[in-house]
Parts: C-alpha cells; sequence; structure tokens
C-alpha cells in the first residue's frame, strides 16, 4: 500500500515503532564493540584516598611553601580490551597524546591478561586532565577510570622541609608543622583547607641553609643546626638543619632526617650555656661583676666526704671576673662562682628559663630537654652545669632562653607560626598556647651580660672570628664533649661547637645560634663556628634593614602595626588583581567555582580577565606576578 494512502494514525505508530527497532540496533552494535562502556562503572570515580583538601602553608611575606594540586590517576581493566583489538587500538590512539606515552605502552598495559585491573599513568596534572574530558565528551573514553586524588606540592623542596614536615600516603601530616597542625590545615568534611603562615623568612632560611650546607662540608659534621630569631617578637625567622630531605618524595630519605632537630634533639650545650648560668649567679646578688676567683688551669672542691673534685679548664687564666669568665670562656671560674648559690635556687632560676619544658614551637615530637632535680644532684652537678653540661637542652630552649639576655630580662616566648585563618581570612586559634612573656632578670644584669659577650668578639676573646667591623654584637662561643652512649663517659673525639650571637649588642633584634654535632678534624666553637656566624650576620644585617655602626641604636619595642590590605571579592564580576601578593590571592585562588592559573612570583601585574568583566562558573583565569 502507498505510504499517502496510510492514514495518519498509521503513520506515527510506524515512525515510532521504527525509531524503537532504529535505536535497539545502533545500541546492540555499541554494545558488541564495546560492552562494558555501558556497565554501572563511570569514567569519573572516587578516589582510592579521602579527598582531604589541606590548606597552604606560606612564609611570613606570603610566599607559598606548601600547598596541593589536583591530580587523578587513569586505569582500565584489561578483561574490557583482551580480545577487542579495534576498541583497544582506538583508545590507544586516543590516549597516547594525553598520557604522553606511546600507544604500544598502552596496548601492553591495556591487554595484561594477568591484571584484572591497572593504572595506565598515575598523577595525571590537570591540564591533560583538561584535555581527556574534551576527548571523552561523547563517552570515547568510558571503559577509562579516572581516580580523582589530591598532592601535596613543597615548591621550593627541601628549603625549611623538617620544619614543613610532610604529608602521609594517606594524605595526614606526617612530622613537622604539617602534622602539628594537621587539623587545622585539613579540617576535614565539606571544610575547605585553612591557610597557616610562618613567621618564616624564605631568604633569611636560604641564607641559612646555604651557610649551614658549607659548615657540614668543610667540617665532615654529622648533623649542623642554624637558627635566627627576633629576639623582640621571639619569631623564628629560619631554622636551618641537616642533612634535610625534600618532602615532596620524602620515601626516598632517611627517616632519621624527617625530625624537626632543633626543637626535638637535647644535648649538651656547653660553654654557651655559662651565658645563661652566669646570668643567674649575677642576679641572684651571690655575686657582682666585681667578685673575683683564681683560675690556675682547673677547679678544685673538697666535699664534706672528702671527695676531691677536679674540673679542667682550657688554660690558666689567672684571677677573673664575669667579665674574664665569659670573654675566655673560663671553667674554672664558672664552677667557683655556682659554689655560692643554693642548689634550689639555682635549679629555680634555670626552670625561669625555660629549661625542662616545651617552648610550644609547633612541633609533636618536641624535647623537654633533661634538668634534673637538686635531689638528683651529685657533688660535681651545680659546677658541672654551669659551665655547660650535666643537663641537656634543644636548640629551641636556648634561643627562648637567649630572649631574656636580649630583652633586658624579658622571657620571650617563641613562635613559629604567625598566623592560622580560614579561606575568607577569619583568624582562628592554636591548639596551643605558650605561656606570655614575663621578667626574669633584671634588666642591667641582662645588660651587663651583653657588655661581656662584646669583649668575647675582642682579640683575646674566644670569638674574635664572628667580629665585624661596622656590628657591635654579643657573642659566646662553646665547646661540649658528647657522652659515648656504649660507655657512658665523655667521649675524647665527639663534641659539640656552637655559638651565640646578638646583634645589635645593645638593643639587638636578631639573635643567631648555630651548633655543629660530631665535627671532624678541628672541633672549637670559636674556631669553626665563630666564623660562619660573622658571614650570616654580615649577609643578614643588610637584608634585614638593620643599621649598621657601632653607635648605640635606638631602642624599638619592635611592634609594628600594618593596616590590613583588603581581600579580594567577586560579586559576580572580576575584581581588579592588579598589585595584590600571592598570598592576598589565596582565598580567590581557593574558589571552587573558577579555574585560577598562577605564573610567577610577587605581585599581580596581568590578568586574563579584565576587572568589571562578568564571571561565570567555571571560566579560566591567568594571573601573572611579578
Amino acid at each position: 500500500m502507498p505510504w499517502f494512502n496510510l492514514s495518519v494514525r498509521f503513520k506515527i505508530i510506524f515512525l515510532i515503532v521504527g525509531a524503537y527497532v532504529s535505536t535497539l540496533l545502533l545500541r546492540y552494535g555499541q554494545i558488541m564493540l564495546f560492552p562494558s562502556s555501558y556497565t554501572e562503572q563511570p569514567a569519573v570515580s572516587n578516589s582510592p584516598l579521602p579527598l582531604i583538601d589541606r590548606g597552604p602553608i606560606l612564609d611570613r611575606n606570603g610566599r607559598i611553601l606548601a600547598t596541593q594540586e589536583d591530580l587523578a590517576h587513569v586505569g582500565v581493566n584489561p578483561p574490557d580490551f583482551i580480545g577487542y583489538p579495534e576498541r583497544t587500538q582506538l583508545i590507544a590512539q586516543t590516549l597516547s597524546p594525553i598520557l604522553k606515552k606511546s600507544e604500544s605502552e598502552l596496548i601492553s598495559l591495556m591487554t595484561d591478561p594477568s591484571r584484572n585491573f591497572v593504572y595506565l599513568k598515575k598523577s595525571v596534572d590537570s591540564i591533560s586532565m583538561k584535555e581527556f574530558y574534551k576527548a571523552n565528551e561523547r563517552g570515547a573514553l568510558n571503559l577509562v577510570r579516572v581516580d580523582q586524588i589530591k598532592q601535596r606540592i613543597y615548591p621550593e623542596g627541601s628549603l625549611a622541609s623538617q620544619t614543613l614536615g610532610f604529608v602521609n600516603t594517606e594524605y595526614h601530616g606526617g612530622e613537622g608543622i604539617e602534622s602539628s597542625l594537621d587539623s587545622i590545615i585539613a579540617p576535614g568534611g565539606s571544610n575547605k583547607g585553612n591557610e597557616v603562615i610562618l613567621t618564616i623568612d624564605t631568604n633569611v632560611q636560604y641564607i641559612l641553609e646555604k651557610i649551614a650546607t658549607q659548615v657540614l662540608t668543610e667540617n665532615k659534621a654529622e648533623q649542623v643546626m642554624f637558627m635566627a630569631m627576633d629576639p623582640r617578637s621571639g619569631e623564628i625567622l629560619g631554622a636551618a638543619s641537616l642533612p634535610d630531605f625534600d618532602p615532596n618524595n620524602f620515601n626516598a630519605f632517611d627517616p632519621s632526617t624527617w625530625l624537626y632537630k632543633p626543637a626535638v634533639d637535647a644535648y649538651e650545650p656547653g660553654s654557651v650555656f655559662k651565658i645563661l648560668s652566669l646570668s643567674v649567679l649575677l642576679d641572684s646578688g651571690v655575686i657582682s661583676e666585681n667578685t673575683v676567683f683564681n683560675c690556675d688551669g682547673h677547679y678544685e672542691h673538697i666535699t664534706g666526704r672528702g671527695e676531691k673534685i677536679t674540673i679542667n679548664c682550657l688554660a690558666a687564666h689567672g684571677r677573673v671576673t664575669v667579665r674574664e669568665i665569659i670573654q675566655y670562656s673560663c671553667n674554672a671560674g664558672a664552677a667557683y662562682a655556682a659554689d655560692r648559690i643554693a642548689n634550689s635556687a639555682f635549679h629555680s632560676r634555670l626552670k625561669d628559663l625555660g629549661f625542662g619544658a616545651q617552648t610550644f614551637v609547633g612541633n609533636p615530637g618536641e624535647s623537654l630537654g633533661i634538668l634534673k632535680t637538686p635531689e638528683q644532684w651529685s657533688d660535681r652537678s651545680k659546677p658541672t652545669i654551669a659551665m655547660g653540661q650535666e643537663l641537656s637542652v634543644s636548640a629551641m630552649q636556648m634561643l627562648h632562653a637567649s630572649t631574656a639576655i636580649a630583652n633586658d630580662g624579658l622571657l620571650v616566648p617563641l613562635s613559629i607560626i604567625k598566623e592560622t585563618r580560614t579561606v575568607d581570612g577569619t583568624t582562628l586559634k592554636l591548639p596551643y598556647q605558650p605561656e606570655p612573656s614575663r621578667q626574669v632578670l633584671k634588666p642591667q644584669t641582662a645588660q651587663a651580660m651583653r657588655r661581656y659577650m662584646v669583649d668575647v668578639t675582642s682579640t683575646t676573646g674566644t670569638g674574635w672570628r664572628a667580629y665585624l667591623d661596622d656590628m657591635s654584637m654579643a657573642v659566646k662561643t662553646g665547646t661540649a664533649q658528647i657522652v659515648d652512649e656504649k660507655t657512658g663517659a665523655y667521649s675524647s673525639k665527639d663534641y659539640i661547637a656552637s655559638c651565640i650571637a646578638m646583634l645589635p649588642a645593645d638593643s639587638p633584634s636578631l639573635v643567631l645560634y648555630l651548633v655543629i654535632v660530631k665535627p671532624r678534624g678541628d672541633y672549637l666553637g670559636g674556631r669553626i663556628a665563630a666564623p660562619p656566624i660573622g658571614q650570616a650576620a654580615n649577609e643578614l644585617v643588610d637584608y634585614l634593614g638593620i643599621p649598621r655602626g657601632r653607635n648605640k641604636q635606638v631602642s624599638h619595642s619592635g611592634n609594628i602595626t600594618i593596616p590590613a590590605s583588603p581581600l579580594p571579592t567577586v560579586d559576580g564580576k572580576m575584581p581588579n588583581l592588579i598589585g595584590y601578593s600571592k598570598r592576598q590571592l589565596v582565598p580567590f585562588i581557593l574558589r571552587d567555582d573558577l579555574k585560577i592559573e598562577i605564573i610567577g612570583d610577587g605581585w599581580v601585574k596581568r590578568q586574563s580577565l579584565r576587572a568589571g568583566a562578568a564571571l561565570t562558573p567555571g571560566d579560566t583565569i591567568v594571573i601573572e606576578l611579578e
């Protein structure tokens, strides 16, 4: 029957049935060619790890030290391809330029009969995944599985690695700040990660690590720690610790390199400790700056039981006051001075300086050090402690105590975390709170000690190699024997050399502290630790803008109020970002509805979308910084 003779109703039924049959035939053909593409498995699957959102870690100037990148693992089920050469060839051709792998390599993986699932490539970047999704717009890659992941990136590599720590295979903090502030950096759930701003200055850190590397190599040392601090605020500006590691590939390094040694390692400080023990003795009034002691090359004391205690000195220094004890690092003088204070009073005053307690510098494994109670002391404990042995300290505890001498007796808590805040700029409270600043020494005691320390850089002092012509520095060197773990006696070959400096001496705004563990060859602090202190001071004085000159500087609290810059806001239109720093851009970068690409460092000079232009979700914006 001709088509035009059929009724309208019949024609409609005929068309519907024809379309349905055609659809079935088409679907049958597709299933025959790509049967698994019509299973319940989507191209994008859940990640094998929770998609935790971690906030960035920045230095004090907004430079990114840790951030995250959205990546993907791309894989397939070989049973979907074995026996289907056309399908295998087609998908391999499509994926080859995206994954940057040859077709033959992909085909080999896709048809591996020994595996039910195989990753074709892991950690594929977001740019390549954009190409993947574009190629899959019509379902051509539906047989390919995508596991979305987040990867922690450390743009500066090993710089400040022990401070930062790393993120483990479960995407949680493994060491350092990443671990101690894990719940803040990655609050979990649907919450965006919060950002952490450190007190660390990347440039200061670089200078310290550069010099520490030289020290480690030249002295064939086992370990070097080199720290810089602003004593007025207690802020750690840099903390180099070598050997270190690259947190981008932490598993390639010995786990001992992951630890934040300035906080977790405890050691006998040696003669550097004399600036603290003698300050306590002066402040207690048991000695004065005019009290004289006689050093004939050793300290001798007969106990009540008739036991003779002898402590050797570096030389026979003759008649010495506190000034000469510090200048020449006289062990005998320090020991005789300590005889004048009661055990309980000496112990109490050392506790006041923070020894035997945490500094709360943001490390979960921080050491308390060892400061035994007077009941545990022997007859030689007090004079030995006065010269920096028979107690153990961390480098951070030494920095903490030094703030009292630098700040005219005011002990200032240390900090390595400047601020933690949400993406919208709301400040968060830290999980731990250090004690407030407190006066532990009389101002005149601290000032006198700094004057004595200036003499250490004179031609007759132990720290003359740290001397700078145009900068007054308060310095103390130290050399300590290390206890042999096997014998329990002091080693005859293993030492710790150290040096501390405060500058300018009249009103310090910078403290440097260098510790060299087990150097080979020369081991005296005055010879191997003082020169790097002078080198670092020379570089950092210029970078930090500390006025040069040996005249007295005007004292300043160090507290400066800087108006907060407004954060970029988005109200449906592109904001003007010109002049913003990378740190200020963080809230903008972390938006879910926009794709932001950052090029360079510094401040925004160009943006791909003009200010005021309408924004729609998914827009890609390129921001260039210089």
